[in-house]
């Protein structure tokens, strides 16, 4: 299976896209700018990794997210992803919303407590989900008129879903991401095997100015800190239970064994089988 991207603009934005793939590994999102964005997934399963959540997404389940920086994750399910991935994104924009409907976002004060949403996908968003797979697979059938209806049908459907005062409302919302504090995303994302520079796109800063940021907080960079961090974590998970040495690892956010035997005989001064039986 080969990897097969449909996209259908307006204005010359992206609006739609359906994304079909065998495998992939971590992904930021599509468009790292301003947009907003929904997604269905048509065929097997996603993960999705945001500052400071971490949601599976199925055929069942859609994400509504704001306009914040989120990576796309395998979920390791290879029974759900056998016959591969195909996910299905609707992207909202500022700069078409007065066009779509004439609103004036800064006249809204109106925010929603989350950035990133998972939705359960009933029969009304099942069925606009299906109209929109068949403008992508009829791509010669989205002229500007239809993408417009479609794009305020989306916008009218699930304002109505987030119980929002008004579409305004909710859009104006949609483009005003809620803040996170620098801490937070590194608790949440401590053990995920993410590199310093993916931890700083999270953290929507520049990787200098993250190892900045991190040494002030927590008086240590941020290799060191983290490594520590996980390498304490395994030991705790060595002592509770027998799984292998290098799920372990892999557990707590080690992209090799050998790296983790590394840092943990650095921490621990022995090697993690020495430790268990110690």
């Amino acid at each position: 299976m080969e990897v097969k991207e449909t996209v259908i603009k307006y204005k010359d934005k992206v609006v739609f896209i359906k994304l079909s793939m065998p495998s992939f590994n971590r992904t930021l999102k599509q468009y790292v700018e301003d947009e907003a964005c929904f997604m269905f997934v048509n065929k097997g399963e996603v993960a999705v990794r945001t500052p400071e959540d971490y949601l599976h997404l199925n055929q069942d389940t859609a994400m509504l997210a704001k306009c914040l920086n989120y990576f796309f994750e395998p979920t390791g399910n290879t029974e759900a992803c056998r016959n591969g991935i195909e996910s299905v994104g609707i992207f909202l924009y500022p700069s078409m919303i007065e066009d779509l409907f004439s609103f004036d976002l800064s006249t809204s004060s109106h925010s929603l407590n989350y950035n990133v949403k998972q939705i359960q996908v009933d029969r009304m968003l099942e069925a606009y989900k299906e109209s929109v797979n068949i403008l992508l697979d009829n791509p010669e059938l989205a002229d500007e008129g239809i993408v417009k209806t479609k794009l305020k049908e989306f916008i009218l459907l699930i304002s109505k879903y987030q119980q929002a005062p008004s579409e305004l409302d909710f859009l104006a919302a949609l483009f005003k991401p809620n803040e996170v504090a620098f801490k937070t995303v590194i608790k949440e994302n401590l053990y995920a095997n993410l590199s310093l520079e993916e931890l700083a796109t999270l953290t929507h800063m520049s990787i200098s100015s993250f190892k900045r940021k991190f040494s002030e907080v927590y008086q240590e960079s941020p290799k060191k800190y983290i490594n520590r961090k996980k390498v304490q974590k395994a030991a705790e998970l060595l002592k509770s239970g027998d799984n292998r040495i290098s799920d372990v690892a892999y557990d707590v956010g080690f992209d090799s064994l050998a790296t983790f035997n590394r840092n943990f005989a650095v921490e621990y001064g022995m090697s993690p089988s020495t430790f268990r039986m110690s």
